[in-house]
């Protein structure tokens, strides 16, 4: 009996054993799959450059981290993070964009999202902990500090304001140059804050929203503008956005001054003098919420200056049975070409003067490969646009030269940022500046 016993005890076991194996061997080798191909993936994201991280990203305490990957599956971007040995690393940095949700969900805190090195980008200006510049009484908010996204924008509106009040005066009186989301939410706040300003923009009430695309949906996840109140319904459409600001506009008797490009800022004894193509303006404070594109990047090429050369994509749907190019390989040249190739008939061209897409989101570069498979948009690489003719355009690949048939070409080289004159103005770049007290 003692002896069955035993043996009943020892068949109980074996089956345990087994069944463990069964079910951790195949877990350990998954896991060790994975992890071989999350550093693949980071291997080839240093050979394309994908690797590194343009702006906000984050950063690890490896020694908290306990490996769970709550970040991973959060992350909007889907590829930025991934598990190696048990802790979290980069994988493909350019795609983040500094959302922080990572950051958020890790229940150990062990993610912060930060700007890392700066010191020697040429391209961040030196901010303090209130978004002051190295000159007292300049502040900068939203994507020209080299932060991106609305929420952010919207966020750092409110806060460059906040700290002008603490230091505010009867004479107070703020230049808000641009009216995007962090122009437009220092304004609400002065407006609240009962603070004196004038806010400019070179373009139109919106700012940067008014260059999306039609359509375009923007993550702004819950954040409160000013007066307003909460945004809280995480994705919006530009069209919605603009009705917000239209809405606010209206409401609180928010005046945005118009097609005043702002030329240079003169530092006077108590304050400032911002002068525009169309005058000057006295300010004891000024917020420059410009944004980074600045002034579209023209190309120089012949045939430039025709009226179907565009910078910018408003309606995709207007564009129907048309030879299109596309010049440029980032997000917009990339959602331009998505529009534009599902509208009935367009051939669309896209011309990259690099090997291949690098810096993308990685929704647009899934939608974009998919496009290309189904032969909907065809991509040269490493080419550039040689000529622009009234019915054809040339491009130059390979010291071959090709020539096409073509209705429009969309131009998305960049922006020429405003540094120059920010650098005029005496705003330094790199590192974090401390103002003494």
């Amino acid at each position: 009996m003692d002896i069955l016993n035993i043996n009943e005890t020892l068949a109980t076991i074996i089956l345990a054993a087994i069944i463990i194996f069964a079910v951790l061997i195949p877990y350990y080798l998954n896991k060790q799959k994975n992890a071989r191909k999350i550093s693949a993936q980071i291997e080839e994201a240093k050979k394309t450059g994908k690797s590194t991280p343009f702006s906000r990203h984050p950063q690890f305490n490896v020694n908290a981290c306990i490996g769970i990957g709550i970040c991973t599956r959060v992350c909007p971007e889907g590829d930025v993070l991934g598990l190696v040995k048990g802790k979290v690393a980069i994988v493909k940095g350019a795609s983040c964009i500094g959302i922080g949700e990572c950051a958020r969900e890790c229940p150990v805190g062990a993610i912060s999202i930060g700007m890392g090195d700066i010191s020697t980008r040429e391209d961040i200006p030196q901010l303090s902990e209130n978004l002051e510049t190295n000159i007292p009484g300049i502040y900068i908010a939203g994507e020209l500090g080299g932060i991106s996204l609305v929420k952010n924008a919207i966020a750092q509106g409110k806060e460059a304001v906040d700290a002008i009040f603490t230091q505010s005066q009867e004479n107070t009186h703020v230049m808000i140059v641009g009216s995007g989301p962090a122009g437009m939410s220092a304004a609400l706040r002065c407006v609240e804050k009962k603070i004196s300003y004038t806010i400019i923009d070179q373009t139109s009430a919106g700012g940067t929203i008014l260059q999306y695309p039609r359509k375009k949906m923007t993550l702004v996840q819950n954040v409160e503008l000013p007066l307003y109140g909460v945004l809280d319904k995480g994705i919006y459409s530009k069209e919605e956005l603009l009705e917000i600001w239209k809405k606010v506009q209206k409401q609180f008797s928010i005046e945005v001054k118009e097609s005043l490009k702002l030329q240079s800022i003169e530092i006077q004894e108590n304050g400032f003098i911002s002068k525009t193509i169309k005058g000057e303006f006295e300010s004891t404070h000024v917020i420059l919420a410009l944004g980074r594109r600045g002034t579209p990047r023209k190309l120089g090429v012949q045939g430039e200056e025709k009226s179907k050369v565009s910078y910018k994509l408003i309606d995709a749907s207007s564009y129907q049975d048309k030879n299109i190019l596309i010049v440029g390989g980032g997000d917009s040249a990339v959602e331009a070409a998505i529009g534009m190739a599902h509208q009935y008939g367009n051939k669309v061209i896209m011309s990259y003067r690099k090997e291949n897409f690098f810096r993308l989101k990685s929704r647009n570069e899934t939608q974009i490969e998919e496009m290309m498979n189904k032969g909907h948009v065809k991509v040269h690489f490493s080419s550039n646009l040689m000529n622009i003719e009234d019915d054809s355009v040339i491009l130059k690949q390979d010291q071959n030269e090709i020539k096409m048939d073509n209705d429009y070409v969309f131009i998305f080289a960049g922006g020429i940022p405003p540094y120059a004159l920010l650098k005029d103005v005496g705003i330094k770049f790199g590192s974090k500046v401390e103002h003494k007290v």
